[in-house]
């Protein structure tokens, strides 16, 4: 009966160990996905940083050329409400 359990003991010890072992290298194999996608998603973010680097000095420009194509708009608009009163009459 002793040797039996002492069988059985080692036998269910062997078990866990060894699906211990499969989680942790299963493990070890995501993990190095990860950093692997990481290490992609970083080089890819300092390419997006380098690409917006002269986006300031465009967004100045096309701010400048909106402000003066607004106050055209307006200027516009004054002059067709003009019109428009004296085509009401």
């Amino acid at each position: 009966m002793l040797l039996l359990l002492t069988v059985l003991t080692l036998a269910v010890t062997a078990i866990v160990v060894l699906v211990l072992v499969v989680y942790l290298v299963a493990t070890i194999v995501h993990l190095r996905r990860a950093d692997r996608n990481l290490e992609q998603l970083a080089g890819g973010l300092r390419a997006v940083q380098g690409h917006v680097k002269p986006l300031p000095q465009h967004l100045t420009t096309i701010n400048g050329a909106l402000g003066t194509l607004r106050d055209d708009l307006v200027a516009t608009n004054r002059h067709l409400a003009v019109v428009r009163g004296v085509l009401r009459r």
